[in-house]
């Protein structure tokens, strides 16, 4: 058994041992961008400067400066803003987002969420925001921060304006809450319609977290005044870091292991606009009985249908403090799209695990020490659930293929014609213009990095049809489109709990020797190509973990095993010597 007492660096290549290294920071010490000098200094900065360069591969991005915290003492001293594709035109997907007033906005606004962890982009797809934050702050913290005198004000949240029969300076203190929660969360709607996010997705399992009787946090969905009423919102709750003990004293096996949605503190029902469900053929009053693998799986599947939809509307994803379920998912986005060919398409496994590791996780201050005294193990879910996402359910490529047919045609007569006419651009002489590229995908699942087809009119589609009818590839293609159990069109997808009681441009970071003339161009990928990366990553991920901080084993089975995961890895990997793991 592996443990922290037998750490060291792996022998293998750079990047492993970089990975290594970065586990090692991670497991070892809390990070805080206040915290400066020293040789743990110095590991951080490598770290940063590692990550800077990785973005640096793909995208033209700008930094917004945070050496000492000034901005928040748990996010990176050097926020990234993706701007563009390092080497794409300018008629390529685009952030309009300026860093400088991105920066003010950022200054103005970080009042309003919790630790003063403020609605940050970190993903960059398709021209749109994919942003991280903590929920919205409570009363408590808010006065707290603002200088006022919390034990004079009586320690109540704004929710507490339900209160029918109020004095007189009760009434003056709410209109005070009042001002002051317009003005801070004011700023923070400001800087969500600059980054032209729209949905919100909102993992808490509780409306407000309350501690010592308090209500600590808020959250946009039971905003008093409906300020975020503009917004799509989004209740998904899903369990928090504590659950993840249950998944390590499990031998780290997600599956069967199913959340008590009826302890007290839990009263966030799920919520979802039906209108982002209809695609996705999941029966979301289930979601009390699904396990942790089930659960987060449909709660990918909706994140990848939203960020895939037609509109330029971007997405925030938080929890309570933004550090533990907020990077989980955060995570699982990045390389989910990355294996799709979407995003980050120059970087191989090793580097995309290195860059989700340091930078979704390390840098915005997830507390690993702590989760793994506790044996809260979410960052190692997160890592070894790739293997429940390899599958093009999975893949944002999917939707993008079937909306980008030609009208008329399915995707099954696209891949027929590309097999029938392979490499001709004049096949169908001046009915269609056809341009397509090969791809590696095996027959029975074709794939197509561009298609433009454009019909004469239906008759040309009637006789095209008609030339196919008895190709051999007909029959392959002839299999009747099953229909999907939908939902009604209208209202909400709402499930109610049992339980429920109610800026400085940084050109020294760009890419150097990038060419202008040169359009990276997303590198579209087959099923089997997209399970064979996300495995390269987990993989990787094991091995290095494995050698550094190691899994912590469960009591021992009376044969003595030492446990299926445990078992399985050190098979699959070829970790299995003279000695367990």
């Amino acid at each position: 058994m592996a443990t922290a007492a037998a750490r060291g660096c792996p022998p293998a290549g750079s990047g492993d041992r970089a990975l290594a290294e970065l586990l090692l920071e991670f497991s070892r010490a809390q990070y805080r961008a206040k915290d400066g000098g020293g040789a743990a200094a110095a590991k951080v900065e490598r770290i940063e400067r590692r990550c800077l360069e990785l973005f640096g591969r793909d995208y033209r991005y700008s930094v917004i400066p945070n050496v000492h915290g000034e901005i928040c003492a748990h996010y990176p001293r050097h926020i990234v803003l993706l701007e563009r594709d390092a080497g794409a035109s300018r008629d390529s997907y685009e952030s309009s987002v300026q860093v400088g007033k991105l920066q003010d906005l950022i200054n103005r606004s970080k009042m309003a969420r919790c630790r003063g962890r403020f609605v940050c982009p970190v993903i960059l797809y398709k021209g749109k925001h994919i942003c991280r934050s903590a929920t919205l702050a409570g009363w408590g913290e808010l006065y707290g921060r603002t200088g006022y005198n919390y034990i004079f004000s009586g320690g109540s949240d704004d929710a507490w304006a339900d209160a029918e029969d109020i004095s007189e300076e009760d009434s003056a203190l709410r209109n005070a809450d009042t001002q002051l929660f317009d003005k801070v969360r004011g700023h923070d709607i400001k800087l969500l319609r600059y980054l032209s996010v729209r949905y919100i997705c909102d993992l808490m399992v509780e409306n407000k977290k309350v501690k010592f009787g308090l209500n600590v946090t808020s959250s946009e969905k039971v905003d008093k005044a409906q300020r975020y009423a503009d917004f799509t919102l989004l209740s998904i709750p899903y369990p928090g870091c504590e659950f993840f003990k249950d998944y390590k004293d499990r031998d780290y096996t997600a599956e069967g292991l199913i959340f008590n949605w009826k302890q007290d503190y839990v009263d966030a029902p799920l919520s979802i606009p039906v209108s982002l469900t209809q695609s996705l053929n999941i029966d979301w009053s289930e979601y009390q009985s699904w396990d942790l693998v089930q659960q987060t799986q449909n709660y990918l599947k909706l994140l990848i249908s939203i960020i895939n939809s037609d509109d330029d509307s971007g997405l925030l994803v938080h929890c309570i403090s933004g550090w533990d379920r907020t990077p989980l998912f955060i995570s699982l986005l990045r390389l989910s799209l990355w294996a799709d060919g979407l995003i980050h398409t120059s970087l191989e496994p090793s580097e995309i695990l290195y860059l989700t590791v340091a930078y979704d996780w390390f840098l915005f201050g997830h507390m690993l020490v702590d989760r793994l005294s506790k044996g809260e193990e979410i960052f190692f879910f997160c890592f070894n659930f790739l293997k429940h996402i390899t599958s093009e359910e999975f893949s944002a490529l999917k939707s993008q293929r079937r909306k980008s047919l030609p009208p008329g045609f399915t995707l099954e007569e696209i891949c027929m014609l590309k097999q029938k006419d392979r490499g001709s651009t004049t096949s169908l002489s001046s009915d269609f213009s056809l341009g397509m590229e090969s791809s590696p995908g095996a027959a029975g699942s074709f794939t197509y990095e561009a298609v433009e087809l454009m019909p004469a009119g239906t008759q040309a589609q009637a006789a095209w049809r008609k030339s196919c009818a008895s190709s051999p590839q007909a029959v392959l293609w002839s299999r009747a489109q099953q229909s999907e159990d939908r939902l009604p069109s209208t209202g909400m997808v709402e499930v109610k709990s049992s339980s429920s009681s109610s800026s400085t441009h940084s050109d020294n970071f760009l890419r150097i020797g990038s060419s202008p003339l040169e359009v990276p161009r997303s590198r579209l990928v087959s099923a089997s190509d997209r399970e064979s990366r996300l495995e390269e990553v987990r993989s990787a991920f094991l091995a290095s973990y494995s050698r550094t901080i190691g899994l912590k084993a469960v009591p021992p089975s009376p044969s003595g095993a030492i446990g299926g995961l445990l078992e399985q890895f050190v098979r699959g990997v070829g970790l299995r010597g003279s000695s367990t793991l």
